[in-house]
């Protein structure tokens, strides 16, 4: 198996080359090309062969900044992960990230072993974000939610089970064993619940669950 991809969103030109020598230097993964802001990063990237499995992509950068980015990604090209890199961990701008699918969020002065973890985590298809990101999150289930009494009265029983395990470590795979269910019918009940509730991702679906109390806080 070749190395991960990685692809670099940051206008700040030395963090972004400090970052792509880091990266190279991690075993099994590899810079496939820096961007300095979101629509440089759209030229590059429909420009290569080769596309990045992980985009590390920071929040704030003119011209087309981290949200609009991250929006376009999900729409174009949504096998591609991101990890979100930020000095703001201001409440709209978290929440803003984690709707729109991002699989990871690190502050932008994170240890190099967090960072590392991130990578190989989100590499395996799983979420890293940080506990006191993760403690935000699950805090906002204290928030009253509006208009979502008839969206969760019309989940189905085998929904909400799903939904409970989605909140878990557990990968879609473990939840279909859980489930004694096939890969293929968790994955129609996770479509299901994004179409009937409008959402993106699958810490969405956590925001929803602790929102209505489906589940406890974790």
């Amino acid at each position: 198996m070749g190395s991960v991809t990685v692809a670099i969103v940051d206008d700040h030109k030395l963090f972004s080359r400090s970052l792509e020598v880091m990266i190279n230097r991690f075993r099994g993964y590899s810079v496939l090309f820096t961007a300095s802001d979101g629509l440089d990063f759209i030229h590059k990237l429909k420009m290569q062969l080769n596309r990045p499995r992980i985009v590390v992509m920071d929040q704030f950068m003119p011209i087309m900044d981290g949200a609009s980015t991250v929006v376009w990604l999900r729409e174009n090209f949504p096998e591609i992960s991101v990890i979100a890199l930020s000095m703001n961990h201001s409440e709209g701008t978290v929440l803003n990230m984690a709707k729109n699918g991002v699989k990871g969020y690190l502050h932008k002065d994170a240890e190099l072993t967090e960072f590392k973890e991130s990578l190989d985590i989100v590499s395996k298809g799983g979420y890293y974000y940080p506990d006191y990101i993760t403690d935000f999150l699950i805090n906002m289930g204290n928030k009253p939610a509006k208009g979502t009494d008839n969206e969760t009265d019309s989940l189905k029983p085998r929904e909400i089970e799903f939904l409970k395990l989605a909140c878990s470590e557990l990968t879609y795979k473990e939840i279909a064993e859980k489930m004694n269910a096939s890969l293929r019918t968790v994955d129609s009940y996770r479509d299901q619940l994004f179409e009937k509730l409008n959402i993106k991702s699958r810490i969405g679906l956590v925001l929803y669950a602790v929102r209505n109390k489906i589940v406890d806080n974790m």
